[in-house]
């Protein structure tokens, strides 16, 4: 036997009412605060979570319960979800429940035929399709007689008459609301929005404010921010059911302010229009939020049916948020607090006008936020000429190698068949500001013939693609864009975010444009600058080749003396631009196999280079590649091993600290040593720094400081923390990897089963993409520990693309880590980052 729910389950939304927001909802409580502010609401209802689950599981509802529901007005009423969080959805609402035979009847007497018919056809359509589950092809029809086809349809379908009892109507709508709450799909998507499995739902029942008859009526929306700009402007429409002579006969759709391209709102209900301006500043002022209010207007009488936060882009939503702080409306903290730290990517790049048709032809991982339009081109040199010729230019490849930095430089976008979120391409175009999606493994690259392939269509060198970096989509031609949104909304947000936060941030930068950026998103200094980046260039890789193949000390020597001027020239712009704040210079890390051809043409033009003959050339490639060069010849194993490319690099960094202190300016630079696993290896690499410090002090005449320090991106670097910071100004956690060396996975490799490995929860996330806190975090913190525990002032920070990401700054924050750093475009995301976990832990205490 069923029990049946308590009569007083319906609470009467009264400016007094105990409305709660997780026993009603969110909508329920939302329209209590309407009432409260004065607001013409017609009489509402919230029926709480607990009742409405006992409907799922089959109780009854009492009919004391619909007493006074159903017992006034014209006993119709709408039925609306009421989720205690509104992202989280619900079931559609269902409007005039309650209608039958005899109300039918009355409305045709006060609204006419046929609106009376258009309002019961509506219901028996939504009824059938809903609650009684029938084929909704059988109850689409409209036009003359359609309410009649309806009612047989449902007789034949169900052998009975359509349901009319309203309390019968009632419980069944109700019933069917409950139970779609509680289905499979709707409860992994409203999970995939963050809510509790066993999240609850309210709903709300109202009284129905006609939007038919006689005079000014109808039904419409009205908002006072643009959703895209979050600048202000009155935007929505109203549905008018003019009867009279002022708009002619039938429904008519009017602007709401006056607009020369047709009636509006304003002319013709002045007051009605006046009264939703007032409403809406009440509603922003009270609710302390942009709302957009869902009204009706029955012969001149205005009602506010609903009021629900206003839908907003990324860009509208940082306005907004600012907007209604220097209004007084909110304190800043609260603003800083509303922007989702990873929407601001959006900001700070071209984006894909979502309102614009779309060509979709691939999909992948979206590594680096963004979009932008080019040709097609299958390689470095290619984007290089085209970049000379003006032209925008794509690069295409089936995964980015160190020798294609210079096409990534000359490209607009980057697309590569393989990889994840931080293989090279990912890292290297996030730290440029590159769209770039990696991973698309439904295209297919043909670099012999030129020809890019996915589905049945072919793209060849020069055609036009666009790149959606941010929703990770290849799309065909020319799309329409977005401006990036760097206004002074942004800036103040994030000087509001400054104030708060008590952890650095830095950027990774590898160049005099990467440095600008990160000065122009008031990056804090240089986390990370990777000095390899810069033998790339065409004049210096020859240079580069040519001490590659000498055999001796004194050749090799000779050759870096040939690259000193270049390094000297790129630190002390460095310097320059960032104007003494920080710089922390990593010494060259990747194997010298980088640096030199892979391919058999490759090798015969390098030999033709150095007249060497191609036997010389291609023994010294195969004598310098290794089995796994990720663990190989690489780091300060290089620099121990070869130590005049640290001692040249050292030097540069010395006269180029010297040149810039002549110009004014003080600079302390960080030297970072990669790739330690022993105290040994520091005490020889410092011994020889210091050295080299020592030769420039005589040389110049300059007295100046350094700091050295060390990468930690082995295990055994962490776990020895303690030895290795004896003889350390700084540890920088590389996260990289130090993730790559735990798990034992390459990270250019990892993509290809990385989503099989998540979704069968081997992993929780991508190690690679969210910082894995129980294995690397793990080590991470140790070695916070043991350096401390052995030199309490030393700084720590972390740099590798962890730094970037909200929920492993959370992690290095607490883990007491000094400063995070990242590409430069991740910098304002870390800031307001880190600002939120300080006023979060600060509201919390």
């Amino acid at each position: 036997m069923s029990h049946a729910v308590a009569p007083n389950a319906f609470v009467e939304i009264t400016p007094s009412a105990e409305v709660e927001v997780d026993r009603h909802g969110w909508r329920a409580k939302c329209l209590q605060r309407l009432v409260r502010m004065g607001l013409a609401v017609p009489r509402s209802f919230a029926v709480p979570s607990s009742a409405v689950r006992a409907l799922a599981a089959g109780q009854t509802i009492g009919d004391g319960a619909f007493s006074r529901v159903l017992s006034e007005g014209q006993g119709l009423v709408g039925v609306r979800p009421s989720a205690p969080d509104p992202e989280w959805g619900g079931p559609k609402s269902v409007l005039n429940v309650g209608i039958n035979d005899a109300k039918h009847k009355a409305l045709i007497d006060t609204r006419g035929q046929a609106a009376a018919d258009a309002i019961y056809l509506g219901f028996v359509q939504t009824y059938a399709v809903h609650v009684a589950r029938l084929d909704p092809d059988m109850f689409s029809d409209s036009g003359p007689g359609a309410l009649e086809r309806a009612l047989r349809a449902y007789r034949a379908e169900t052998d009975e008459d359509f349901p009319q009892d309203p309390v019968r109507q009632l419980t069944e709508v109700m019933r069917s609301m409950a139970r779609a709450w509680e289905g499979t799909t709707a409860r992994l998507l409203r999970q995939a929005k963050g809510a509790p499995a066993d999240a609850a739902l309210g709903l709300v029942i109202q009284d129905m404010a006609l939007a038919l008859g006689p005079g000014i009526t109808g039904s419409g929306t009205i908002q006072f921010v643009d959703s895209e700009t979050g600048a202000p402007a009155i935007t929505g429409r109203f549905r008018g059911q003019m009867q009279g002579s002022t708009m002619g006969e039938g429904a008519e759709t009017l602007y709401l302010m006056r607009d020369p391209r047709g009636p509006a709102l304003e002319e013709v209900a002045p007051e009605a229009f006046a009264d939703l301006i007032r409403f809406g500043a009440l509603a922003r002022q009270r609710l302390r939020e942009e709302m957009q209010l869902e009204f009706v207007i029955s012969d001149g009488e205005l009602s506010i049916i609903d009021a629900t936060r206003v839908a907003r882009s990324s860009r509208a939503g940082v306005r907004i948020a600012v907007s209604m702080a220097q209004d007084g409306i909110i304190p800043q903290d609260e603003a800083v607090m509303r922007v989702e730290p990873r929407a601001l990517s959006d900001l700070l790049h071209y984006q894909v006008d979502s309102r614009k048709p779309r060509d979709i032809i691939a999909r992948g991982v979206n590594a680096s936020p963004g979009a932008a339009t080019g040709r097609i081109v299958f390689t470095a040199a290619e984007a290089q000429s085209a970049q000379a010729r003006g032209e925008a230019c794509v690069l295409v490849r089936r995964e980015t190698v160190p020798e294609d930095i210079r096409g990534m430089h000359a490209s607009v976008a980057v697309l590569t068949e393989r990889g994840g979120m931080t293989s090279h391409a990912a890292v290297i175009a996030r730290g440029l500001g590159l769209p770039c999606i990696v991973g698309a493994g439904g295209i297919r690259i043909d670099l012999r013939e030129g020809r890019l392939s996915v589905g049945g269509r072919v793209f060849r060198t020069g055609d036009v693609i666009t790149i959606d970096g941010t929703r990770g989509e290849v799309l065909a031609g020319e799309a329409a864009m977005l401006q990036p949104a760097l206004d002074d909304s942004f800036n103040t947000l994030l000087k509001w975010a400054d104030e708060n936060r008590d952890i650095g941030v830095r950027a990774n930068a590898d160049t005099p444009a990467d440095a600008r950026t990160a000065r122009n998103f008031a990056a804090q200094g240089i986390g990370l600058c990777r000095t390899e980046h810069m033998f790339f260039d065409e004049a210096r890789l020859s240079v580069m080749r040519e001490m590659i193949f000498a055999d001796r000390s004194e050749d090799r020597r000779s050759a870096l003396d040939r690259l000193l001027p270049m390094q000297r020239m790129d630190f002390a712009e460095l310097f320059s631009i960032m104007a003494g704040l920080p710089v922390c210079i990593r010494l060259f890390d990747p194997p010298l196999h980088e640096f030199l051809p892979s391919d058999r043409e490759g090798a015969r033009a390098l030999a033709e280079t150095l007249d060497l003959p191609l036997s010389d050339v291609v023994r010294r490639i195969d004598a310098l590649s290794e089995f796994n060069p990720m663990l190989g010849m690489r780091g300060v194993r290089l620099g121990i091993t070869m130590p005049e490319i640290y001692d040249m690099q050292a030097r540069a960094i010395f006269e180029a600290t010297v040149a810039v202190a002549t110009m004014g300016a003080t600079v302390v630079p960080e030297i970072m040593i990669p790739l330690v696993s022993a105290r040994r290896e520091v005490e020889l690499v410092k011994t020889r720094i210091d050295a080299v410090a020592a030769a420039v002090r005589n040389e110049t005449r300059a007295d100046f400081a350094y700091r050295l320090g060390v990468m930690v991106e082995t295990p055994r670097a962490a776990l020895r923390a303690g030895d290795i910071a004896e003889h350390s100004a700084f540890l920088s956690f590389g996260t990289n990897d130090l993730t790559q060396m735990t798990y034992g996975l390459s990270r250019d490799d990892a993509g290809r089963f990385m989503n099989t490995y998540v979704g069968q929860g081997v992993y929780s996330e991508d190690p690679f993409h969210i910082l894995d806190q129980e294995g690397v975090g793990e080590l991470l913190q140790i070695g916070c520990q043991r350096a401390r525990a052995h030199q309490p002032g030393i700084t720590i920070s972390v740099c590798g693309e962890h730094g970037g990401n909200p929920e492993s700054i959370a992690f290095c924050r607490a883990a007491g880590v000094d400063y995070v750093s990242c590409s430069p475009f991740r910098v304002p995301v870390a800031r307001l980052t880190a600002a939120q976990l300080a006023i979060s832990e600060r509201h919390e205490s």
